[in-house]
């Protein structure tokens, strides 16, 4: 039998390589920093989410080894068992009060909070419909929750309109992203909340790409365009990318959130996070409401970047956040000038199908507040190069 399987799915594999699509790990033996080690070499690293520079920071390090010496490194138990600490009670509570919302709850993962909202707030007999180029959990999460299920064309609220006016359900969900993962843009949440506002849909924003980078203190894209509540009913952001811990949280009423707690499968039948994770990222909330400077380096790099990408003839996508996609005429293309830049010391995101669209390869460049303005340039000068 597993001699059957193997052969079955060694076709799948190869055929995967002979499109250039196979995806593969690199081992990194240092922090995530400006530079990892990869293999023995040092390279910068512009490929991580870290958007803030905090994933290796020493303030959140140390709440974390407090958290340790307090709790364990463990949990034990599920949220509705004896896993849920006062350390996650607090961080909930300065979740809520940082995004303005009354409630937050946090989850283990970005991933399970979209599976288990949508999935919670959306069944048989409802409409969810998403932005064509939301995050794959996003998708995942509509496609799961047993609802009708659409995709409107990316960033047209006419389109989706169209969709809501046509549906006879009583429950409607759209769901987007704030920034999209793999284009940087950010999506028309005014329009998408007037919309849902005039055909009595719920509007979902996963902010996993905004949440610290965006807004005056960091609360992130809702924050920047001054949306409350009534306007995104269901705020996701997650913790692992800016803020540089893990996890992720959705905030909104306490009775979206208590909805949540009782009908969220990947809330309910989980493991709750160590606590010493939430005291961490509780030290990092800190951090990113005090520490602005973070925010406004990030924007003069990407400013920067953007400017000599441009000078050079570069392709970007339309972004003014951290994400910098470099489009590619092929895959083939795409994974030889990934291996260049390597050589040359820089690590990017090499993103092809499915993960995009096929024709869209890119090289993902994400900054980061660690950068210098010399990496900067010094990965604009490698990019000519290669």
């Amino acid at each position: 039998m597993s001699n059957s399987m193997d052969r079955l799915l060694q076709e799948d594999l190869d055929k995967r390589r002979l499109q250039h699509l196979y995806r593969t790990r690199v081992r990194v033996d240092s922090a995530c920093s400006d530079q990892l080690s990869v293999d023995g070499k040092l390279v910068h690293n512009f490929c991580s989410n870290d958007y803030l520079g905090l994933a290796n920071n020493t303030v959140i390090a140390n709440a974390f080894k407090k958290g340790i010496d307090d709790y364990g490194t463990g949990s034990g138990a599920s949220h509705l068992i004896s896993g849920h600490s006062k350390a996650h009670c607090d961080l909930e509570q300065q979740l809520a009060e940082f995004t303005g919302r009354p409630k937050a709850l946090l989850f283990s993962s970005g991933y399970m909070a979209n599976m288990g909202v949508i999935a919670a707030l959306a069944g048989r007999g409802d409409t969810v419909l998403e932005d064509y180029v939301n995050h794959a959990s996003l998708l995942d999460g509509g496609l799961l929750s047993r609802a009708k299920f659409q995709r409107y064309k990316h960033k047209n609220c006419i389109d989706l309109e169209a969709k809501l006016n046509a549906s006879c359900s009583a429950r409607k969900l759209v769901v987007t992203d704030g920034v999209f993962s793999m284009d940087g843009d950010v999506a028309p949440v005014v329009e998408l909340a007037n919309v849902c506002q005039n055909t009595n849909a719920w509007l979902m924003v996963d902010d996993a790409h905004g949440f610290g980078v965006l807004g005056n203190t960091g609360a992130g894209l809702v924050e920047e365009l001054g949306l409350g509540v009534d306007q995104v009913p269901i705020l996701m952001g997650t913790l692992g990318k800016a803020f540089g811990t893990y996890g992720a949280f959705v905030a909104g009423t306490e009775t979206l959130i208590e909805t949540l707690v009782q009908f969220s499968r990947s809330y309910i039948y989980t493991t709750a996070p160590p606590p010493a994770v939430a005291i961490a990222t509780s030290a990092s909330l800190e951090l990113v409401k005090k520490e602005q400077w973070r925010r406004d380096k990030l924007k003069q790099l990407i400013v920067r970047f953007r400017a000599g990408a441009e000078q050079i003839g570069l392709s970007l996508m339309h972004s003014n956040t951290p994400i910098q996609p470099v489009l590619m005429e092929s895959d083939t293309q795409l994974l030889e000038t990934n291996n260049k830049l390597l050589e040359c010391g820089f690590m990017v995101g090499a993103i092809r199908p499915p993960t995009v669209p096929k024709g869209t390869g890119r090289l993902r460049i994400t900054l980061s507040a660690s950068h210098s303005e010399q990496q900067v340039d010094a990965l604009l000068d490698a990019l000519d190069r290669c």
